[in-house]
């Protein structure tokens, strides 16, 4: 795939794949517009557990961002451990004078509609993606816009590795390349603990941004390197 120009010396012009900027070579980068998302939850189950926040970005506009935080629905289950992650209490996540899951979720997709693309991406974007279609079918909203095709950096990740001869962490025989080992891999540090959703979108955008791009890109990580430009 082509995603931009470039030119090496004085005459020879090639096209740059997705993986040749580890030879920063190329004049100019145009960014692609996708949606990147992350959600925070009552717990791990869509149909059972409910958004408690939303944060997303465009990532070829990453001022234009989205963050809300809502109560969840009436009868929503509420895992513990969920709430460790995310720092929410239950109070906080019942407080009657929040927003509803339905109102985050039409809000959401509202602004959604402002991006050029709505490709979904973030670090195992289809837990995000369910959350927020689940949210959307109880909030009445029954035209949905986004599509199973989505970017997800844990394979961007793996990819970028095996690309540079190295090989991706295993641990009991599946893939160990976690947000936190992805965020290392990239240079990036962990999240904050407790965190919210647009933290944690804003840490998926950055490693988009550098494993596709090489580049960095928000403010917020303007001081960490890249790890592989280095030396």
């Amino acid at each position: 795939m082509t995603l931009y120009s470039g030119r090496i010396g004085k005459s020879s012009t090639f096209p740059c794949t997705v993986f040749q900027f580890l030879a920063p070579r190329c004049l100019c980068v145009i960014l692609r517009s996708m949606l990147v998302v992350d959600v925070e939850a009552s717990g791990t189950e869509p149909h059972k557990h409910s958004i408690v926040s939303i944060g997303a970005l465009d990532l070829s506009n990453p001022t234009n961002r989205f963050y809300e935080e809502c109560r969840i629905w009436d009868g929503a289950h509420i895992m513990e451990g969920a709430l460790a992650v995310n720092g929410f209490t239950e109070e906080q996540i019942t407080d009657p004078a929040k927003p509803s899951e339905a109102d985050a979720v039409r809000a959401f997709l509202h602004w959604s509609e402002g991006l050029t693309e709505r490709t979904l991406a973030g670090q195992n974007v289809s837990f995000d993606r369910d959350f927020i279609r689940y949210a959307a079918e109880r909030a009445g909203h029954t035209d949905w816009p986004f599509a199973y095709r989505s970017i997800d950096t844990h394979t961007l990740c793996y990819m970028h590795m095996v690309h540079r001869g190295l090989k991706p962490p295993v641990a009991n025989r599946r893939s160990a390349l976690d947000l936190d080992a992805v965020l290392n891999y990239c240079g990036i540090p962990m999240e904050p603990t407790p965190h919210n959703a647009l933290t944690g979108a804003l840490s998926h955008a950055e490693v988009i941004s550098r494993l596709l791009y090489g580049r960095k890109l928000l403010p917020e990580f303007e001081e960490f390197e890249i790890p592989w430009r280095l030396g």
